[in-house]
């Protein structure tokens, strides 16, 4: 019998395939166990164009993406960050530079923006936002001290 996969069985598959297994084994095991679906016409049917709004939402995902990267490809923000006496208090954050981004109106979740070092001192830094899975958008902070007294 030909079965979709609700759920990882061990030895048979993962979620999402069609698998053949023994009749008995899907009707007294997988299904009562919502592990498995019979695949029917219809069933495999559904199945498929799951799949393909799938592939669409990700291709969707996937050019908004690119227009981002397009977008903040280059762009400079500045940053503000509190001094006394020549010393920065703390360090710049990601969220400091999703707080610059937010400023300029483009919404980056702070996880995705990538510090390579440290940014202890003011001055111009490099800074590496995921836009999405392995695409990468550079753009550049400017740190600037704001002297407290």
């Amino acid at each position: 019998m030909k079965v979709i996969l609700l759920a990882d069985v061990q030895g048979h598959g993962k979620k999402g395939e069609i698998v053949e297994v023994n009749d008995n084994y899907a009707r007294n095991y997988l299904v009562p166990r919502k592990l498995a679906q019979e695949a029917t016409k219809a069933v495999l049917n559904e199945y498929n164009q799951k799949l393909e709004r799938e592939a669409r939402l990700a291709q969707q995902e996937k050019e908004e993406a690119m227009e981002l990267k397009r977008q903040l490809e280059g762009k400079t923000i500045t940053v503000k960050v509190r001094c006394g006496g020549g010393k920065m208090y703390g360090s710049v954050t990601a969220q400091d530079v999703a707080d610059g981004l937010s400023e300029l109106g483009y919404t980056v979740d702070k996880k995705k923006i990538i510090l390579k070092d440290t940014i202890r001192t003011p001055g111009i830094y490099d800074v590496d936002i995921r836009v999405y899975r392995e695409t990468l958008a550079r753009i550049k902070i400017n740190v600037v001290a704001v002297e407290i007294k």
